[in-house]
C-alpha cells in the first residue's frame, strides 16, 4: 500500500513540477523580451510546444546507441522530478534525514549526465562538441556550488539535513543577512545559472555555434523530456537557494506561502537578469571564472563561516 501511495504522490509531484516549471519558464521568457523591447510569447506558449512535441515522430540516429538514447532524457526527468519530491516534502518537513543533503546534490547532477549520456549516444559530431563542453562545464560550477552549500551547512551546526538548516534561520534569521552569508548566495546563484544551462553558461547548447549541441539528434517526445527537466529544475534550484539562505518559509500557511513564492520569484529574477545582461562564454573563459575567483571567494566564504562571519 505504501508503494501505491509513494507512487501516486511521485506522479503527482510531477505534474505539478512540470505545470509550475513550465509556468515560470514562460516568466523567464516574458522578462527576458521586455528587456529586448518584444512583446514575448503568451502564457500557454510553453504548453503548446511540449503538446506539440508530444505528437512528432522520433527519430533515432542510425549509428547511435538506441536503449541509452531512449533511456538518458527519461532518466534526467524521473532525477529532477524526485529532486522537487524531497523539495516539497521538506518545505512541509514530513521528510528529512541526515543526509538528505548529500543525496540532493548528487541528484542534482543526474540531469547533465542524462545529457551527457544521451548526446554521446547519437554519435553525431556537434553532439560530441557539446557533451565535452557539458562535462567540462559540470566539471567547473560543481565545486563552487557546493562551496556555497557548505557554507549554510557549517552555519547550521555542521548539519547536512535539510530540515535542520530551515530550522536553524527560523531560530537564528536568514543565512543571507551576515557577510560569508552574502558570498555564499552570490556564489550559489551564479553556480545556479551553470548548472540550469543559461546564458552565460549554455555553451553546451550553443545554437548559434553548435545547432544545439548534445541534443541535436533529438526529437519529439525525448526532445520534449528534456526540456521538461529543465523546466522542472527551474522550480527546484531556486527553491534549493532559498531553503539554503532566504530562511525557507512556513508553506503550510497563507502568510507563509505567500512570502515564500516572494522569495522564490525573486531568486528567478535574479537568474533571468544574469542571462539577460551577459554574453555567452567560451568554455575556458567559464572554466577561469568558476574554478578561479568564484572557487576562491567560496573558500574565503567558509573560512569566514568557521571564524562566525
Amino acid at each position: 500500500m505504501n508503494a501505491i501511495y509513494n507512487f501516486v504522490y511521485f506522479i503527482l509531484s510531477f505534474l505539478v513540477l512540470s505545470i509550475i516549471g513550465l509556468f515560470v519558464s514562460w516568466i523567464d521568457r516574458k522578462i527576458t523580451a521586455r528587456i529586448q523591447w518584444r512583446v514575448g510569447p503568451p502564457w500557454y506558449q510553453n504548453f503548446a510546444d511540449i503538446i506539440k512535441l508530444s505528437g512528432k515522430e522520433i527519430l533515432i540516429p542510425e549509428n547511435g546507441n538506441k536503449f541509452i538514447f531512449l533511456f538518458s532524457p527519461i532518466l534526467g526527468l524521473i532525477s529532477a522530478t524526485i529532486c522537487g519530491t524531497i523539495i516539497f516534502l521538506v518545505l512541509k518537513k514530513n521528510f528529512g534525514f541526515g543526509g538528505d543533503l548529500i543525496l540532493f546534490v548528487y541528484l542534482l547532477i543526474i540531469p547533465s549526465l542524462s545529457i551527457i549520456l544521451g548526446g554521446s549516444s547519437s554519435g553525431n559530431v556537434l553532439a560530441s562538441v557539446g557533451i565535452s563542453r557539458e562535462l567540462k562545464l559540470l566539471l567547473s560550477y560543481e565545486l563552487p556550488f557546493i562551496c556555497g552549500i557548505i557554507i549554510p551547512a557549517i552555519k547550521s551546526g555542521s548539519t547536512t539535513s535539510l530540515i535542520e538548516i530551515i530550522k536553524y534561520q527560523e531560530i537564528n534569521g536568514s543565512n543571507i543577512l551576515s557577510f560569508s552569508g552574502i558570498l555564499g548566495f552570490i556564489i550559489i546563484l551564479i553556480s545556479s545559472v551553470g548548472k540550469l544551462g543559461v546564458v552565460p553558461f549554455d555553451l553546451a547548447e550553443a545554437e548559434t555555434e553548435i545547432a544545439g549541441g548534445s541534443l541535436i539528434e533529438y526529437s519529439g517526445i525525448l526532445l520534449g523530456f528534456y526540456k521538461l527537466t529543465k523546466a522542472i529544475l527551474f522550480v527546484v534550484v531556486p527553491i534549493f537557494v532559498v531553503i539554503l539562505y532566504l530562511g525557507g518559509s512556513e508553506v503550510n500557511s497563507f502568510g507563509g506561502f505567500l512570502i515564500f513564492l516572494i522569495k522564490y520569484l525573486i531568486v528567478v529574477i535574479l537568474i533571468t537578469l544574469i542571462r539577460n545582461t551577459n554574453p555567452r562564454l567560451r568554455i575556458d573563459q567559464t572554466l577561469r571564472f568558476f574554478w578561479g575567483w568564484l572557487t576562491l571567494i567560496g573558500i574565503l566564504g567558509i573560512l569566514l563561516t568557521l571564524s562566525g562571519v
